[in-house]
């Protein structure tokens, strides 16, 4: 006895959800998108600054004030805007040691658990390589940071 088998195929129909047509990626508004990235690199040195300034306020604030809800979540969020805006500044590491920080910091339940020495230690870490120049982890002294900081985080939680 044979049981025929039969293909349905429903049709694809998120093309018409999204809203038409999409021809691919559009090369000219990614060739501008860069030129203009390019334009503004000139400035990126100083806007990082002014993210390590915000950074070095949470750090100063929690000792002051005390590692609490609202200091835990302002250090997170300056840690989550380095964490996007490291590589864009031309910083690659400092969106690595961000992303460490944020994963111990990611969860507002377990958040208050972090251990303020590698809190500190992150922070100062990031200071150093954006105050020394050290953009990626190709360099040695980079390269034993950030690893360093990971691993920690790794055994946080574990």
């Amino acid at each position: 006895m044979s049981n025929p088998a039969q293909v349905i195929r429903p049709p694809n129909t998120l093309r018409l959800k999204v809203g038409g047509n999409f021809g691919g990626i559009d090369a000219l508004a990614i060739a501008k998108a860069e030129e203009a990235l390019k334009a503004m690199s000139g400035q990126f040195a100083q806007w990082l600054d002014d993210e390590i300034v915000k950074l070095d306020k949470a750090q100063a604030d929690i000792r002051a004030q005390g590692y609490n809800v609202q200091t835990a979540e302002f250090l997170y969020m300056r840690a989550h805007d380095l964490k996007g805006l490291g590589t864009t500044y031309q910083y690659p590491l400092v969106t690595r040691m961000a992303g460490s920080l944020c994963k111990m910091m990611d969860d507002p339940e377990k958040r208050m658990a972090a251990p303020m020495v590698l809190l500190d230690a992150h922070i100062d870490a990031i200071k150093a390589v954006v105050r020394d120049k050290i953009q990626t982890a190709d360099h040695p002294t980079g390269k034993v940071l950030v690893e360093t900081l990971e691993a920690r985080v790794a055994e946080h939680f574990a």
